[in-house]
């Protein structure tokens, strides 16, 4: 959303002159956030800003003629271009009937600017503060270019009145925002660049730290909706969409909280129990390192046998420090502590070698991310893409845990074992909706597989369709190929619809034994189901067993729609908690979770790290 000025706000032309003409433009807002939006703003302080509160579509500026930073009227309506009034003092010159000129015609846009009432000094500190950096990056690195203007037309509309501020103090909110903020790590955001301490006195003190906490604030709502990593550049084959959330929303929201600011920042992260269960898990994590884990100073690398005073304080970090040995004996680096050591090292990505190097024992006092907080943060940010409403009745696929869930009311009633894409060839990440289901499909074959796959077996073999069944023929001049419906169709007896810009479905396999594999990931793109007839008994629901629909076996397409469609989630998260409250990792497939870390600046990882 571009950013907007109020009339007269400073900005500069296309040669960098500094000018006071704003720019047309508009900010769109669902009706609820714009109500809040508009009460922020207050009582409109000119007529302009009252035909302002009266639309949904803000134009937060009026079109001005372009005028010079002094503030001299711009051409004003039947005057030359290169005319000027007269400096006071000079006679004016007659016109061609020999008559004097009478003043320049009046100039409504100057008229109208000298009567708007001078601004608060704390406003006008705000709006000098704003001109200031217009235009310059942020030093801080919190926002983009068009966050800050975003903010810019937010002030505007409150004639640069105070967010945060009242009468010089602090208002109701502020205390639990900067709560809410300074736990900004707690949910994986990266507000380290936040100033800690607000105490301004000055109206350019009050000034800067407004501006300082709304930039924080919309910083927050935006990393927690989604900002900071655009899924489409980890894989053009993620279909998800973030729902980042506008600066105005989020200032319009959190700004009018009261004492429940922090909470309402805090909702702009995903509302999902995954995210929550990966959350509490990542607390727990760092819990458990920062209470156990003083400090161990920097020192040689040590090897099994050597010794060194820094031994006891490794004991008590990898819990071994029950023993009933010496104090001298603490202090040797035996055995058992190198294999407790490989054994943190294995769990951190390190290399599993026992040995005391200067990286582990930086792992060891907390000094870098370990592994496994990484993964559980880069899929906290996964959790970030995801639809905000999953649905109560919903199928998931987890394609690194090579399953299915069918959910109802928020549990799970039914789970399977599915086969998806391979590296070369992975399953797309998107939602959608089943509609039907077909029994007997066809297999239309894609044309990259015909291309790829079949077209260089037909050249070694003329009857090779015809032996395997396949119909050949032309369409709009395409090659078309399929398969019948039959025990040797690809798509077994029945495949699973949710129509998407993928072409992708869930169906039968008559390659059974695949389910057998711990890693499953052998398809083209398409999800194959383990128990493909209890699985749509599940979806139909009331009224259709899998009895009855194993009696539309046959040679002949049948489509039975669903009485209720259900959305459709096909997710990669390589770290999830289960029903049992339990840590699980996976391997990461398609190498996402890898560049996700990367993304996010995380310790980096190998693109195809096992799972821990």
């Amino acid at each position: 959303m571009r950013g907007a000025v109020r009339p007269g706000f400073l900005t500069r032309n296309s040669k960098g002159e500094m000018m006071r003409a704003p720019r047309q433009e508009a900010i769109f807002l669902g009706i609820p956030a714009l109500t809040v939006w508009l009460s922020l703003a207050g009582s409109p302080a000119r007529a302009e800003d009252a035909a302002l509160a009266g639309s949904v579509a803000v134009p937060v500026a009026s079109q001005l003629g372009t005028t010079p930073e002094s503030g001299e009227a711009g051409e004003a309506s039947g005057q030359d271009k290169q005319g000027a009034a007269p400096e006071s003092g000079r006679a004016v010159p007659p016109d061609a009937s020999g008559t004097a000129a009478g003043p320049p015609a009046p100039n409504p846009g100057v008229e109208e600017a000298a009567a708007q009432p001078a601004l608060p000094p704390v406003n006008a500190a705000l709006e000098a503060a704003l001109e200031a950096r217009s235009g310059s990056q942020d030093a801080l690195g919190l926002l983009h270019r068009r966050e800050r203007e975003a903010i810019a037309a937010f002030y505007a509309l409150r004639d640069f009145a105070p967010l945060w501020w009242s009468d010089g103090k602090p208002n109701t909110e502020v205390a639990s925002v900067i709560l809410r903020l300074q736990h900004a790590g707690d949910d994986g955001l990266d507000l380290k660049s936040f100033p800690r301490n607000l105490s301004p006195v000055t109206d350019e003190e009050i000034a800067s730290a407004d501006l300082a906490l709304t930039d924080a604030v919309v910083a927050y709502g935006r990393q927690a909706s989604g900002s900071r990593v655009d899924p489409h550049v980890i894989s053009r084959l993620i279909g998800e969409e973030p729902e980042v959330a506008e600066p105005a929303v989020i200032l319009a929201l959190v700004a009018s909280a009261g004492e429940g600011a922090g909470d309402e920042l805090q909702k702009f992260n995903p509302p999902q129990e995954g995210y929550a269960a990966l959350r509490e898990k990542l607390l727990e994590l760092r819990h458990g390192r920062s209470a156990d884990s003083p400090e161990i100073p920097a020192g040689p690398v040590l090897r099994p046998g050597m010794r060194d005073r820094r031994v006891p304080l490794i004991r008590a970090r990898l819990s071994l420090d029950d023993s009933a040995d010496s104090e001298v004996e603490d202090s040797v680096y035996d055995t058992k502590v190198a294999a407790a050591v490989a054994d943190f090292q294995k769990a951190n990505g390190l290399p599993p070698s026992g040995i005391l190097t200067a990286r582990t024992v930086a792992a060891l006092s907390g000094g870098q991310t370990s592994r496994l907080e990484a993964e559980i943060l880069a899929n906290m940010e996964r959790w970030r893409w995801m639809p905000r409403d999953l649905g109560e009745e919903r199928i998931e696929v987890n394609i690194p845990d090579y399953e299915a869930a069918v959910i109802e009311n928020g549990e799970v009633i039914l789970r399977t074992r599915v086969v998806v894409g391979k590296e070369e060839t992975p399953t797309p990440i998107f939602s959608d909706t089943m509609k039907f289901l077909i029994v007997n499909p066809y297999w239309n074959v894609p044309p990259s597989i015909i291309r790829k796959e079949m077209l260089p077996k037909l050249a070694g073999d003329p009857n090779y369709f015809s032996r395997l069944g396949y119909e050949v023929f032309t369409r709009a001049g395409h090659l078309v190929v399929r398969q019948p419906p039959g025990e040797r169709n690809a798509l077994g007896r029945i495949k699973f619809m949710f129509p998407n810009d993928f072409s992708v479905y869930m169906h039968d396999t008559p390659m059974r034994k695949l389910f057998a594999s711990t890693k499953r990931a052998f398809s083209h793109g398409c999800v194959r189901v383990d128990d493909p007839f209890r699985f749509a008994e599940t979806v139909l629901g009331q009224g259709w067993s899998e009895q009855r629909v194993k009696k539309l076996i046959g040679g002949k397409e049948r489509y039975v729609y669903l009485p209720k469609q259900l959305p459709v989630h096909l997710e990669y998260f390589t770290a999830y908690v289960d029903q049992s409250g339990e840590l699980q990792l996976r391997d990461d497939v398609y190498g996402y979770s890898h560049r996700v870390k990367a993304a996010l600046g995380l310790e980096g990882q190998n693109p195809r790290s096992p799972a821990m």
